[in-house]
């Protein structure tokens, strides 16, 4: 290559410098301008909250569902071939600056506005400031919007009953929030939505009465037994046993199994135990130890009263499994839930832990120590196999069994 072909080279690669910087320059003076309109709008929109009438009022709060949902799907359409912060920072920054500009006191007080649309317009401007932004979720409780939430819960309105349960849902996701909404009475109207709701306010009441179930603060039960009716209709209506609704479903049974009541209430619903029974065979690691928990409380509680009753709905197949298939925390539970299952005296008893032992012992002689676990995995699917067309067969043989006098008689 000659000197005057790498001269005109350079020249080409300078110009393609420049024409780039010229770019970015560009890009710069637009992101500035666009930062510049956007500080500019978010001052607007605080002060027709803190200042204007009722309707400049309801005008800013939806103002601000629409400035966050814009900076993200502004985001999204953007060309730009350069790597970038993701939609959801850029839309939670716009969110921090709108929560610094003092917007969700002016906010909560339109919640008790006798205005409905007054109150739908902030319920959405308060949901999207709380999305995805711990110092929000923390303001929106510090400036008091518990208590009118909670009213909302009561109200015969759907619309505005729904975005109360997704707002209690929202805020309860931060840690410091529980307490106050725990306190607050609004777990026995979640309750009362677990019946009554929409598909999707069930899902949320499920999610917020979950969140509130493990405050560490509550020093009393945050829901009782008439929970229990509601919430074993959901996790039988349930097909996917091993979704995060299922686990969350299958949690606060497990709590209501630890009260008398909640015993009585899970044993008496329609489907109760066959549904927890279900979850153990399908569900997935979180769901399963809390199904199998639950099982496990109320036989604990009186062997001779629910042995039978989970027997019956053949609990034995999905506990053998989950002994080796389990969390750490489940195959203990199945294990100690199969011995109280066993109708054998306590000296008598093989105790699931033998059980397996003998099956590793056996596997280790057939394959070698090497392989002895997963062996020994296939001879307890097996097993449970069997299990379930033993239990098959003695099934079809009692039914054939049957007389129509018998059925008559009986």
């Amino acid at each position: 290559m000659g000197q005057e072909e790498e001269d005109r080279e350079s020249a080409a690669v300078a110009v393609a410098e420049e024409e780039e910087e010229e770019e970015e320059t560009k890009n710069d003076r637009k992101e500035e301008a666009s930062s510049l309109r956007k500080h500019s709008l978010i001052m607007e929109i605080s002060s027709k909250l803190i200042h204007g009438d009722l309707n400049s009022k309801i005008e800013a709060a939806r103002d601000i569902r629409k400035l966050v949902r814009k900076t993200c799907s502004s985001y999204s359409s953007s060309s730009s071939p350069s790597p970038s912060p993701s939609p959801s920072s850029f839309s939670g920054k716009t969110r921090s600056k709108l929560g610094a500009a003092g917007v969700i006191q002016p906010l909560v007080l339109m919640l008790v506005s006798p205005n409905p649309d007054a109150r739908e317009a902030a319920l959405l401007a308060l949901l999207n400031l709380a999305v995805r932004d711990e110092r929000n979720k923390v303001k929106i409780v510090t400036a008091g919007a518990v208590p009118p939430l909670v009213d909302l819960l009561r109200f015969q309105n759907g619309s505005l009953r729904e975005l109360a349960t997704a707002a209690i849902l929202t805020l309860s996701a931060a840690a410091s929030n529980k307490p106050t909404i725990a306190a607050s009475g609004a777990a026995p109207l979640l309750v009362q939505i677990l019946s009554s709701g929409s598909v999707q306010g069930r899902v949320d009441a499920v999610t917020a009465l979950h969140n509130l179930s493990t405050c560490k603060e509550n020093s009393f039960p945050l829901i009782d037994a008439r929970a229990v009716p509601p919430l074993i209709n959901l996790l039988k209506e349930c097909r996917k046993k091993y979704s995060k609704f299922a686990e969350k479903a299958t949690a606060l049974l497990e709590i209501l199994s630890n009260s008398e009541e909640g015993r009585v209430a899970i044993s008496n619903s329609d489907g109760g135990i066959l549904a927890l029974v279900e979850t153990v065979e399908d569900g997935s690691l979180v769901s399963t130890e809390h199904a199998v928990g639950a099982l496990l409380s109320l036989c604990q509680s009186c062997r001779d009263k629910y042995r039978e009753l989970i027997l019956n709905e053949g609990a034995i197949p999905g506990l053998l499994r989950l002994t080796v298939e389990g969390t750490p925390e489940a195959q203990e539970r199945a294990r100690t839930l199969l011995d109280l299952l066993r109708d054998t005296p306590d000296e008598k008893r093989l105790t699931s832990s033998v059980l397996e032992k003998i099956v590793y012992d056996i596997a280790a002689r057939v394959d070698g120590a090497d392989k002895a676990a997963e062996t020994a995995k296939r001879l307890l699917q097996d097993m449970v196999q069997r299990s379930m067309e033993h239990s098959m067969s003695n099934i079809q043989l009692r039914a054939a069994s049957c007389t129509p006098s018998n059925i008559s008689s009986s």
